[in-house]
């Protein structure tokens, strides 16, 4: 029906503080997952950290970032099931993260009183 992927990212590299690689990463793996941006908006904050949103046609992607930790926080939200499929080692890539902590949540838009009809 629908999948949330949450990864966590460590030892992540230059790219955490960097506005237009933050960007061009999310591009890159709204791409990967078959979607299209629908609006996104990023925000470089004082003195660092970055937050990138964006509404993309299966639900929607965020980025946040902690370039003092080398720490990264991705959401994926997607009604295609097949996001899952190899979106861990692209983002590992893409952040140059030394690790990867990837937790997928079926998420199931049925109510629960439809199974009892």
């Amino acid at each position: 029906m629908a999948v949330q992927i949450i990864a966590d990212l460590y030892g992540c590299k230059e790219i955490l503080d960097d506005m237009d690689a933050i960007t061009e990463a999310a591009h890159k793996a709204i791409d990967y997952v078959s979607s299209q941006i629908v609006e996104e908006c990023i925000h470089k904050f004082n003195p660092i950290g970055v937050t990138y949103f964006a509404v993309i046609s299966t639900s929607h992607f965020s980025i946040h970032t902690w370039p003092e930790y080398g720490y990264a926080a991705i959401d994926i939200f997607s009604c295609n099931d097949m996001v899952a499929d190899g979106i861990s080692q692209m983002l590992k890539e893409l952040f140059n993260a030394k690790r990867i902590m990837v937790r997928v949540i079926e998420r199931d838009i049925s109510s629960p009183d439809d199974n009892n009809e």
